[in-house]
């Protein structure tokens, strides 16, 4: 989740492992998705698709820049004034063509994402690792990937998209390796936080280029492949993990990234074709917005550690938990003060939240990602700790998931592409994940294939749609030249939302089930009583295995009815999704394409093209006045 001798090559990318590994306290997570999917595939122009390639003579040459310059004027007359950033142009024969081939190379680096979750409880017993130490392995990717997300797309922006790419790909491979080679626990997480923020820059760089590649209707389409090859990985991965982990060495779950991830940075290296704007590296340097990524970084840092620490390492009325998430907050506060008065290019621009539909999408985006990553997070836990399920089929149990979203995510993208419209799947999606998740209510504390299987297919068709739908919608409302920090929002906010939304299921599990054993207390041993109370749900997955058969049921309806209590929470959660939709304004999608272009150059006028915007909408607002 590749042919590489085709008109295009995929590249691996990343893409979101936020999703299940946050909060992992115990082995009863081994099932349950790493990062539910960091790389990612974006088709890539190789020099022979281009008419310049075939066109050998200067004469060629000079006719298409004149054809160039042509199509530039008409978008000046067009727009009624100059855009030197931006060039509208036709696609390449070609360039929308779907290479299915390509899919193998992304779904093995893929998988190589998940792999890890499965390898935790080995990493565990070979360190004598505390459970806190044990959560932090996962928990320290998430930081460095969610953290570093915001800055990489202005960052692209000041030195171009492939020079960033290359540098994210390194830091990834860099950690993979100090992962591997790790003599004690500290050691791992440290090199978990590289790890993850060259995937947070992975994650934000390809979605980026695709973005750069194709026209708003192409790229749906793309996007819709990279959302199937996205849940097939998650699957796949803990799958590999395993095996790997029980025939070899977990050592070998960091190791197998590096020969893989070598061959992706080859293919962008030689294949990639975008503007790269040769910006002098100390300017550079120097334009980057050092405050605003210091306030974001430090604030999402801190509140997710207060997070992680809560109701584990420390109660959540402890001091320590509350000043980390209250000062986590305040830096954001602080932040959001920076990009509006301090930054000459910000990381994050204010603008981009201003206008009711690029809102309601950010809504949307956070809502679909603290709904997808809650399920792949719990309902392992489910598999294992209710329906007694090992790890390894845990993972099996979520095909009927992966299925669904796999293949209404590649639909959605093909219907974007073919009909130019992203609000029917944006409103579908919202509408059958309410009842996906409304199912899941009702999933029994019993073995039920048919509950199972249905309940998923469901909710998968639910989740499929706004992988990539909302990107478009958010895309086709703002300028060219916001599209890099746009798509590095979108990534944070799904960072975010998963992060936070792991801990909000993981409380209401945690204090529904203190309560429900408490009402069966009388049919309980001390012993058994004793073993339950103030452990995790995931952490009593063996207690209750081994539980005799008078206790063992109550306790199962007990772990049923928190997750019951949990999924009732998610259900209003995802119907406040569908009311969110329906804020979102029609737009039908342009098949032109817009060349951005990148560097200090191209970032002064589309500032000063802001300011100039700003002041007449303020003129206009005077004279109304």
């Amino acid at each position: 989740m590749a042919g590489l001798t085709e008109s295009t090559a995929t590249v691996a990318g990343g893409h979101d492992e936020a999703a299940t590994e946050m909060k992992s306290s115990s082995s009863s997570l081994e099932g349950s998705t790493d990062c539910s999917a960091r790389m990612e595939a974006p088709k890539m122009h190789i020099g022979g698709e281009k008419e310049a390639v075939d066109a050998g003579t200067a004469d060629a040459d000079k006719q298409q820049e004149v054809h160039q310059e042509s199509d530039q004027h008409q978008f000046q007359e067009k727009n009624g004034s100059p855009d030197n950033d931006t060039q509208k142009e036709e696609e390449p024969a070609g360039s929308g063509e779907v290479k299915m081939s390509k899919g193998k190379v992304a779904l093995i680096m893929l998988a190589l994402c998940t792999i890890v979750t499965t390898a935790l409880p080995t990493i565990a017993r070979e360190f004598n690792t505390s459970q806190a130490d044990y959560a932090w392995v996962g928990s320290a990717y998430l930081l460095g990937a969610a953290s570093s997300t915001p800055s990489w797309g202005k960052v692209s922006d000041i030195f171009g998209r492939k020079p960033v790419l290359l540098a994210a790909n390194v830091v990834f491979l860099v950690g993979s390796l100090l992962c591997g080679v790790s003599i004690n626990i500290k050691m791992l997480v440290a090199s978990r936080v590289i790890q993850g923020i060259g995937s947070g820059g992975l994650l934000t760089l390809v979605n980026i280029c695709v973005s750069d590649l194709f026209s708003m209707r192409t790229r749906s389409m793309y996007f819709g492949i990279i959302g199937m090859v996205w849940a097939i990985s998650g699957i796949i991965g803990p799958v590999i993990g395993g095996l790997m982990t029980q025939y070899t060495t977990w050592r070998w779950c960091f190791y197998i990234n590096l020969p893989i991830d070598g061959v992706a940075f080859l293919i962008i290296f030689f294949f990639l074709e975008l503007h790269t704007p040769t910006t002098p590296l100390l300017a550079g340097l120097r334009a980057i917005d050092w405050l605003g990524s210091l306030a974001v970084i430090g604030g999402t840092v801190m509140f997710l550690i207060g997070l992680e620490y809560g109701g584990e390492s420390y109660s959540w009325s402890s001091p320590t938990v509350i000043c980390l998430i209250v000062f986590g907050i305040v830096a954001w506060g602080i932040f959001i003060l920076i990009q509006w008065k301090v930054s000459r290019y910000p990381v994050m621009p204010l603008w981009l939240f201003t206008q009711r539909s690029t809102l309601a999408a950010y809504g949307i985006v956070l809502i679909h990602g603290a709904i997808y990553t809650s399920g792949s997070f719990f309902l392992p836990l489910y598999f294992q700790a209710v329906l007694g399920e090992t790890p390894l089929k845990s993972g099996i149990l979520l095909f009927p998931n992966v299925i669904a979203v796999s293949i209404v995510s590649a639909v959605t993208g093909i219907f974007i592409r073919k009909s130019g419209l992203c609000l029917p799947p944006i409103w579908f999606g919202t509408t059958v994940l309410v009842l996906g998740t409304g199912l899941y209510i009702n999933l029994p504390s019993h073995r039920s294939l048919v509950k199972v299987i249905l309940y998923q297919l469901v909710a998968g068709m639910g989740i499929g749609p706004n992988f990539q739908a909302p990107i478009i919608a958010i895309q086709s409302h703002i300028r060219p030249s916001d599209i890099a920090t746009a798509t590095a929002s979108i990534a944070f906010c799904r960072n975010l939302a998963s992060s936070i939304s792991v801990v909000i299921g993981g409380v209401i599990i945690q204090n529904r089930l203190q309560d429900n054993i408490l009402q069966i207390q009388h049919l309980l041993s001390p012993k058994t009583l004793e073993a339950l109370q103030g452990v995790s749900a995931g952490a009593s997955v063996h207690i209750i295995q081994a539980l005799p058969p008078n206790e063992k049921q109550p306790v199962l309806d007990a772990y049923t009815k928190s997750f019951s209590t949990m999924w009732i929470f998610y259900t209003a959660f995802a119907a406040i999704g569908f009311l969110v939709s329906l804020l979102l304004q029609k737009k039908k999608l342009n098949k032109e394409h817009e060349v951005t272009k990148t560097g200090l150059d191209a970032q002064e006028r589309a500032r000063k093209e802001r300011l100039q915007m700003e002041k007449e909408a303020k003129s206009s607002r005077n004279k109304a006045v």
